[in-house]
């Protein structure tokens, strides 16, 4: 392959053929899933929440409630202030929540729905209902799922958010990660004894132990009462170095009431993680746990146990820019170069942020920004990729060019599990280690005897 002196940076053509990313109000959904007592309404059309349900029970596999608005070619011409008010009628009465999130789909958008005036209208005539409405706008030509899950924390955080005391309860502030990461967070946070508002938590409200009863609304989730007080946080920490500033959460926090932003990275890689538990550390003023400390050691081990597998990877790396910015990292620090860089959103950062960590490889790769799988597999195959880094539709490279996929990320459709997949701290890097390098050497040993076989052939031909 030819060596580069600059990224090769690509965006795809006008028309998306298998995109790599999902709809903006889907990333909504996610968002309201992580606050306590939380319904959400979706208007637009029923085949929207149709979808949004079906794509995240498959990857979560949990009853996952989208309510709609049921729009259709009636309301298209004369609005469709009726059906919302009829759907908000509904919802209300069968789910009771504390807290309903709107979400507005290409179609509500289009049409030119006026959410503010209209739920300021449903609100005023049904003065003693006691729940928070709360509308966020995401029609997908706006962004992706990526983007619909920042402006929808941004917009909860908004709404709740007022002036009161300093206190010393931090925030931290979570990109769309899997339940199971959450809760890594939380037993990290944990060894530094502080007190946190963590947003959105997912961690019970979309991987729930069996309960034997059905819930509308399940337990957990971040409390509005907690949000109402993270101005008067000391520090916010959020992992959103590749969130549009326009939608960040933290820096709306910082701007209107002060409070200071420690933007990390996801905490997955050893450098990531070092600079999480730094952050706690000095805001603690607390030592490292010796725990933190072995679990650093034991991914240590590792990776030295790892790398000269992990030498022979070439990976490509797609999905959320947040995650693909964390696996461009720990794919790096392990000895195996990525390729191809790659995510569906036309807001990533990416070129900026990973421009400093590729700069000295050999080969730079191919960083492409608002992707689609077409471009991805053209990519990938000319570039040599033996392994593949991201959620499902990654699936295509195996199937036609037998390119194995490590699957991390969302959604997950073709496994069970997507919700528990562990990546996150030192522990959940080396679970992502043993994952990725267990990848590369099951298709190396299961093609090794076929491969000296077309060797030898060839050397009688010869």
């Amino acid at each position: 392959m030819a060596n580069h002196t600059a990224i090769n940076t690509l965006r795809v053509k006008e028309v998306n053929e298998n995109q790599c990313h999902m709809c903006m109000p889907l990333g909504g959904v996610i968002a309201f899933k992580g606050i306590e007592g939380a319904m959400v309404l979706v208007h637009g059309s029923q085949g929207c929440s149709t979808y949004m349900r079906l794509a995240n029970v498959e990857h979560f596999h949990e009853p996952v409630d989208v309510a709609s608005s049921s729009l259709n070619e009636k309301q298209t011409i004369l609005g469709g202030e009726k059906n919302l008010n009829k759907a908000l009628d509904n919802v209300l009465r069968v789910y009771q929540p504390t807290m309903l999130g709107i979400l507005t789909t290409c179609l509500a958008e289009t049409m030119g729905e006026d959410m503010d005036r209209m739920i300021k209208s449903y609100m005023q005539s049904h003065p003693s209902i006691g729940v928070d409405i709360i509308p966020v706008a995401t029609p997908s030509y706006g962004g992706t799922h990526s983007e619909g899950f920042w402006a929808t924390t941004r917009a909860v955080i908004a709404h709740y958010a007022k002036p009161c005391e300093s206190h010393n309860r931090i925030n931290v502030i979570v990109p769309n990660i899997s339940p199971a990461d959450i809760r890594e967070i939380k037993r990290i946070l944990g060894f530094f004894g502080m007190e946190y508002t963590l947003i959105p938590d997912i961690s019970m409200t979309l991987d729930r132990p069996y309960g034997g009863r059905y819930q509308k609304i399940p337990t957990g989730g971040t409390s509005p009462a907690d949000i109402s007080r993270m101005p008067g946080a000391p520090v916010t920490i959020q992992f959103g170095k590749t969130c549009p500033d326009a939608l960040s959460p933290g820096l709306f926090l910082e701007q209107q009431f002060g409070v200071r932003l420690v933007n990390l990275p996801l905490p997955i890689g050893v450098d990531n993680v070092d600079q999480f538990v730094a952050a706690l550390s000095s805001i603690s003023g607390q030592p490292v746990p010796e725990q933190l400390t072995l679990e650093r050691g034991w991914l240590l081990d590792g990776m030295a146990d790892a790398h000269k597998y992990n030498a022979e990877g070439r990976p490509v790396i797609y999905g959320e820019p947040e995650m693909v910015y964390a696996l461009t990292g720990i794919c790096i620090e392990n000895g195996a170069e990525p390729v191809v860089i790659a995510s569906g959103s036309p807001h990533s950062k990416l070129k900026d942020l990973v421009g400093p960590m590729i700069s000295d490889l050999a080969e730079q790769p191919v960083l492409i920004e608002e992707a689609d799988f077409a471009s991805i597999e053209h990519a990938a195959v000319s570039a040599g990729a033996t392994i593949g880094v991201g959620h499902t539709g990654g699936k295509f490279l195996t199937e036609r060019h037998g390119i194995p996929v490590t699957r991390i990320g969302y959604p997950i459709h073709d496994r069970i599990g997507g919700q528990r997949i562990f990546s996150a701290g030192y522990a959940g890097t080396l679970a992502f280690l043993d994952r990725f390098t267990n990848t590369l050497l099951e298709k190396k040993y299961s093609s090794y005897r076929e491969k000296k076989k077309e060797e030898m052939f060839n050397h009688i031909r010869g």
